[in-house]
């Protein structure tokens, strides 16, 4: 295999954790977006409960917990990254109401029905969208919501360059008609179905392209961690070229049953 065609799940966990942590949001995202899907949830109060299930270092939860009264707990499995979340959260004088804790998204520290809402942008494919929505749902209300983007297919038929990359990452990515079937069948109303903005991959993927020269020059002459950089440059050029064929959806559903 190339170099060039590696993926992310071909290197250590630490050098990719080392990565991410030196970004605001581990995947593609911003403020205007997130506020967008919580403008669909309702009800929410000082007495309401908000889980961020793969939270990373927190820039979408910090949006969260400055547009809602409610309490909010950030879980990622990375320690580093829970504790640049908790002092994101005290610069933000957030710290009585959002609060970032290790735990894996396979063993969530809840209560059945103790949640409002559930969150999870760009983090559920660490689990499966179809596992994450089955396995969750029994931590919500009857009447919660969960939000989540997902990389999605826009049609049905995709150049093989592409089909086979993203098969390789992550073999559970399927159409929007498919996700929202996913999504009914798991027990939920889906509520609000739409695609994220171009502008949120060129803009990520322009700040990787500074982060990634600032990690070369930390480690060169880790071969490793070089190559690592140069997977994550692959990856802006396949979506720079196939971008007409995939993307992040917002999936916002309400528990029914």
């Amino acid at each position: 295999m190339s170099n060039e065609k590696q993926t992310i799940h071909d290197f250590d966990i630490n050098i990719i954790y080392e990565y991410f942590s030196n970004t605001e949001r581990q995947g593609p995202g911003n403020t205007e977006e997130t506020l967008k899907a919580l403008n669909f949830i309702t009800g929410l109060t000082k007495k309401s409960k908000i889980a961020d299930i793969g939270c990373g270092t927190g820039g979408q939860t910090m949006t969260l917990g400055q547009n809602t009264p409610c309490e909010i707990t950030g879980i990622d499995v990375w320690q580093d990254f829970i504790h640049k979340f908790n002092q994101n959260s005290i610069n933000q004088n957030l710290q009585d109401r959002v609060k970032g804790i290790v735990g894996n998204m396979e063993n969530l520290p809840f209560q059945e029905e103790e949640l409002d809402l559930i969150w999870s942008e760009g983090s559920i494919y660490n689990i499966g969208f179809e596992r994450g929505l089955n396995e969750w749902r029994k931590f919500l209300k009857i009447g919660g919501y969960i939000a989540i983007t997902e990389n999605t297919w826009f049609s049905e038929e995709r150049p093989d360059e592409i089909q086979e990359f993203w098969q390789k990452i992550y073999s559970e990515i399927d159409t929007i008609s498919n996700k929202v079937a996913q999504m009914q069948k798991a027990g939920y109303l889906p509520i609000a179905t739409y695609m994220l903005p171009e502008t949120i991959w060129t803009d990520y993927y322009r700040k990787q392209s500074l982060n990634i020269d600032t990690f070369i020059k930390k480690h060169k002459g880790n071969k490793a961690a070089e190559e690592f950089a140069s997977s994550q440059r692959y990856e802006a050029e396949l979506y720079n070229k196939y971008k007409a064929y995939y993307g992040y959806m917002f999936y916002i559903g309400k528990r029914i049953k």
